[in-house]
């Protein structure tokens, strides 16, 4: 039996804007460009407020007052009916003439020529995380049943994309967290994706590859801009013909011992090669951790001489 689409297939790619939105304000155009497409409106506006001890964020269409979010109508209403996902403007007050003559009405509404809105509420646990807005003018009218249907039927595409915005964020900010502890590390470390781009290396690491290609003296007299080096990315390529042997790609990487390369002329320079994968079970393939030493300095007394430093520490600045 032939199946009626659950929502317009016009509003297909709008739709996988949205769910392609990598940060807030790809999120927000996507919103724009799906509303568009989906609802007559005047005016869109958006609240996002992900962390409670960090400021909203507040984006609209045309200009609008920031306490919108905050003034006291909506405040009250969403105090007292907390995980409601939708309200609409005129419900805020007992009826149409009161919210005509509302400090509300005078400040947010009639300055846009709006007489019609409807809020879309979203939760995480007990805290509105965000506030999806859409006014319209009294020519475009209130919203229809219809129209009413179809926000409900985009609300969970909303609230996917949203969770999955949040979900961005914080694997972003935990990466920044890491590239700082990283940084901070006397050891040269490195990290690369599956295809042997660098995601990550500290200072240290760039000092260990011009030195690795240069030599320490020539390494002392010029900026660390070396590539990794060959051998060491020639490792990592034996290590993947291992791991794609293994035919066992979900499998927890623990068959895998670690790699070690030194330089072809200055055997204290060495680089220990390992998969890492970051799930036991996932889509994405392992990344390299490289950590990288001079076993010279490793094997020389506490109180050497200068060139007993870490390789950022050893380093001139400019």
């Amino acid at each position: 039996m032939k199946r009626e689409a659950v929502i317009d297939p016009s509003l297909e790619k709008t739709l996988l804007c949205l769910h392609a939105a990598m940060n807030v304000g790809s999120f927000w155009k996507a919103i724009q460009q799906l509303l568009a497409a989906a609802i007559p409106n005047r005016l869109i506006g958006l609240m996002l407020q992900p962390n409670p001890i960090l400021p909203m964020i507040t984006r609209w269409t045309l200009r609008m007052p920031d306490e919108f979010f905050t003034a006291e109508p909506l405040e009250n209403h969403i105090a007292a009916q907390q995980r409601q996902r939708f309200v609409r403007i005129s419900e805020l007050f007992s009826n149409r003439s009161s919210l005509m003559k509302s400090g509300f009405y005078r400040r947010y509404m009639a300055p846009q020529k709006c007489a019609y809105g409807v809020c879309l509420f979203f939760w995480k646990s007990q805290r509105l995380i965000c506030v999806i807005a859409i006014m319209r003018t009294a020519t475009q009218g209130d919203f229809s049943l219809a129209e009413m249907n179809l926000i409900q039927q985009l609300y969970p595409q909303f609230l996917t994309a949203l969770c999955r915005l949040r979900s961005l964020e914080r694997e972003h900010s935990l990466r920044m967290d890491l590239e700082e502890f990283l940084s901070r590390l006397p050891m040269p470390t490195i990290l690369l994706r599956w295809n042997l781009k660098p995601i990550y290396q500290n200072q240290a690491a760039r000092d260990f590859c011009a030195v690795w290609e240069k030599g320490p003296e020539a390494a002392k007299r010029t900026k660390a801009t070396s590539p990794i080096p060959c051998e060491i990315l020639d490792r990592c390529r034996l290590l993947k013909q291992q791991w794609a042997e293994a035919q066992r790609p979900i499998a927890p990487l623990t068959g895998f011992k670690e790699e070690r390369v030194h330089h072809p002329r200055l055997p204290h320079l060495r680089a220990t090669v390992q998969l890492k994968q970051l799930m036991s079970v996932g889509v994405t393939r392992p990344h390299f951790l490289i950590e990288c030493e001079d076993l010279r300095r490793r094997a020389a007394p506490i109180h050497g001489v200068g060139s007993e430093r870490p390789f950022a520490a050893s380093r001139p600045t400019h």
